[in-house]
């Protein structure tokens, strides 16, 4: 009788650990270093996010070359490039085509990408830009850092002009726009407004100086795409 109690016990340890090693947390993705990376486009600038500098990665663990008409980008941490010889100010749209060819390529889960506009100072310690970017599930998000970041769509949300990949390893493209005219800012994508903020709403304490300054482009972490047609439309 003992013999089968201590049997029934060390069953139930053993089932006890299996099951919660099955309910471990996933440990946090981690933002791998891209082989041959670095700025191979002359002219352009990049700075990654101040969570991976304190993890002693750099921007020459992301990779940014050009591809035909446009770029071909591969990340590791998080980044934003940019031109400081693309500078706009007033009423303008800045646009451009971004196409993942294998969703979810370098991930095991949407990471998005997009458009930069408003950026003053960058690169330093008193960055401030705004961003709207688009995920391959169907999702957009608008932040920013200003210099700490902030966001503007909470973790972001869902919006049917965003395109959606038929699973991973397939193509998705989006066109992703940000506006500014008047008052308003904007953030299209595919042709549809999908967010809209007065200027007071970006340009305060902790967010924009202006909506004036330089743009450029956005990736998150672990994400592999093209960029092509990124322009400036004055009305």
């Amino acid at each position: 009788m003992k013999q089968t109690i201590r049997v029934a016990a060390v069953a139930v340890m053993l089932a006890g650990a299996a099951f919660a090693q099955e309910k471990a947390p996933a440990a946090p993705e981690v933002a791998r270093a891209v082989a041959g990376g670095g700025i191979k486009v002359p002219g352009w600038m990049g700075v990654i996010d101040p969570g991976a500098v304190k993890q002693g990665q750099t921007v020459n663990d992301d990779k940014f070359v050009k591809e035909g008409a446009g770029f071909s980008i591969a990340t590791g941490p998080a980044v934003t490039y940019w031109n400081p010889a693309n500078k706009v100010s007033g009423d303008y749209t800045v646009s451009a085509t971004f196409t993942e060819p294998k969703y979810m390529n370098l991930n095991d889960h949407p990471h998005p990408y997009g458009i930069v506009i408003a950026g003053n100072d960058m690169g330093t310690e008193t960055q401030s830009y705004l961003y709207c970017a688009a995920y391959g599930n169907g999702n957009f998000i608008v932040r920013g850092f200003g210099p700490t970041a902030f966001s503007m769509n909470g973790r972001g949300g869902a919006n049917e002009a965003v395109h959606k990949a038929a699973g991973p390893g397939s193509p998705v493209t989006q066109e992703i726009a940000m506006s500014v005219k008047g008052d308003s800012v904007t953030c299209s994508v595919n042709g549809k407004v999908v967010s809209t903020y007065t200027k007071d709403q970006v340009v305060t304490a902790g967010k924009l100086k202006s909506t004036d300054g330089v743009y450029g482009i956005r990736f998150a972490h672990n994400t592999d795409a093209v960029v092509t047609g990124l322009k400036v439309t004055k009305p």
